[in-house]
Parts: C-alpha cells; structure tokens; sequence
C-alpha cells in the first residue's frame, strides 16, 4: 500500500509515537494516508483508540517480530 507520507517512530514510547502521528496527520489533505512503523508494544491499542476518537480510518495494522505497521488515513 503506498502511502502519502512515511514516519518511522521506532524506539519512542508512548505517548510520543501518538502525539507525533497526530502532528503528521494535520499536515496531510483529507483522503490522504501515513505509514508510521512504531516499536513500543502498547501503540496497537493505542493507535486503535486514536484513531476511534479522531475519526481517522485505521486503514491496516500489522506486527511482525519487534515492528508495528499502521496505516491511517485522514478523514
């Protein structure tokens, strides 16, 4: 999936992988989307609930091994 803008925020924990994803977010047009690649293990729940409460489509969220992967899209 290609995506409008890319952040990797691997090695911060929360609440920083969130806070700065927001800030990304308000950069980009409606429609478009971020790849953000996090490490802390808590930012799968996290970025669920930001995105529940934002309004931001959490377009795909995947783990492999020590990598979280979401894709959000602006709504």
């Amino acid at each position: 999936m290609d995506a409008d803008l890319v952040i990797d925020l691997s090695g911060l924990n929360c609440p920083l992988p969130i806070l700065r994803t927001k800030k990304a977010l308000a950069n980009l047009q409606s429609g478009q989307t971020v790849h953000v690649t996090c490490t802390d293990p808590a930012t799968p729940k996290d970025f669920e609930a930001f995105c529940k409460q934002t309004g931001n489509p959490l377009l795909d969220s995947t783990a492999a091994a020590d990598k979280f992967v979401f894709v959000i899209q602006k709504r």
